[in-house]
């Protein structure tokens, strides 16, 4: 689960990490009215979305324009920053072209910057640790910076048995060039931020940029989180900052009928049960020429309502030319997957060819569900001759 900048801030200032005043806002009245709370002369009026470079992004109905982060040096201009970010779509690298629309704004005071560094923790999968990644050179570039110069790339791996401990602070401090006071400044904040990743069972904690003042304060400038969906349950009052308008509709109801669901950029449609299978089936429809346009595994125990909820959020991406249904019957059986399938095909007036293939606990019974349902549902008798019927039957019909 995201949230918002100005909510990620709010938490990380209980663990003592430190962030400018700021305040959200809804209209352009409410920004100006938040900017007259602020200290001044500069503020910075700031879109939020849950996506990376709104700085370097552009209004889909003003490209020439200004980005979705902006300097301001008076109330009336703060009014007018408000104005021409909040119910417009702004577009990002991370947004892609549709871009996300801008619901409210977070205004925040301004201040002196002597240099601007990266910082995240995260969780390393290679070395199964929360990891500590740094970089000298903060700001929008960081991923052409990670790209092009990886050198550049700090990384400090922390023992779960042992902890944070002063070592790793040093040795990334070093590694940024920082002394003296900002040193120490940056010290207190790795800590904070450290104590807001274990704490909060996040996934991943970034600051972009990580900003040292000319008085030696390292402040969060940004700051981007993600929490462990799986752990959600040990902190139901973040679940209360959970914004759905920012989320894929079909996320949503991926989620309410209990599915594992992750949209992807293909054209073929994936339903199968288990995720080392979902995986081999997304794979081999690669081999075939095409790609996935979801992972979506119906799990071991899913139901006829269930399979019929999946089938539907498949079709409701635009996308989708084809589906692939790839079924192994252990716990799950083959017949409940082939009523599933055949109702949600009647339902939505299946209009993109479909291929089944179904193995295990009753798949003859459920192959003939599928051979008695009058509709142009094609079987297959395994997952290469699946693969190679559904690739076959969407360049038919393209």
């Amino acid at each position: 689960m995201n949230i918002h900048e100005y909510q990620a801030k709010e938490l990380l200032r209980r663990f003592g990490v430190s962030v400018l005043d700021g305040h959200v806002a809804w209209t352009a009245d409410e920004a100006a009215a938040a900017a007259e709370k602020l200290p001044g002369p500069v503020f910075v009026v700031k879109s939020q979305v849950h996506a990376g470079g709104r700085g370097a992004g552009r209004f889909a109905d003003d490209p020439n324009g200004k980005g979705g982060v902006r300097l301001a040096r008076s109330i009336d201009e703060v009014r007018a920053a408000a104005d021409a970010m909040i119910g417009h779509v702004l577009v990002t690298k991370q947004t892609g072209a549709a871009g996300r629309p801008v619901h409210r704004v977070y205004v925040e005071a301004g201040c002196e910057i002597a240099r601007e560094l990266y910082f995240s923790l995260l969780v390393d999968r290679v070395s199964g640790r929360v990891t500590m990644v740094a970089c000298a050179e903060g700001g929008i570039d960081i991923e052409d910076v990670a790209a092009n110069h990886p050198e550049k790339i700090l990384r400090v791996p922390i023992d779960p048995a042992t902890g944070l401990s002063g070592h790793h602070i040093r040795t990334l401090s070093f590694g940024l060039g920082l002394a003296g006071g900002a040193a120490k400044a940056f010290d207190k904040l790795a800590r904070g931020l450290y104590a807001a990743f274990v704490g909060l069972d996040c996934a991943i904690v970034e600051i972009n940029p990580l900003v040292v003042t000319k008085d030696d304060a390292a402040i969060a400038l940004d700051a981007k989180i993600s929490f462990d969906d799986s752990a959600l349950f040990r902190h139901p009052e973040l679940e209360k900052l959970r914004d759905e308008a920012e989320e894929d509709p079909k996320d949503l109801e991926a989620e309410k009928h209990g599915l594992n669901y992750v949209a992807l950029d293909g054209n073929i449609g994936c339903m199968v049960n288990g995720a080392g299978l979902a995986m081999a089936t997304m794979d081999i429809i690669k081999l075939y020429g095409m790609a996935p346009a979801n992972f979506l595994d119906v799990g071991g125990s899913a139901t006829k309502e269930r399979v019929t909820a999946a089938f539907k959020i498949i079709l409701s991406d635009p996308n989708v030319e084809g589906i692939l249904v790839n079924i192994f019957g252990g716990i799950m059986r083959c017949d409940v997957i082939a009523e599933g399938v055949v109702a949600a095909a009647r339902d939505v007036s299946l209009s993109v060819p479909l291929v089944v293939r179904l193995a295990g606990t009753n798949v003859e019974l459920g192959q003939q569900i599928l051979a008695q349902s009058n509709m142009p549902i094609v079987a297959a008798k395994d997952l290469g001759d699946a693969a190679a019927k559904i690739v076959a039957a969407v360049k038919e019909a393209a």
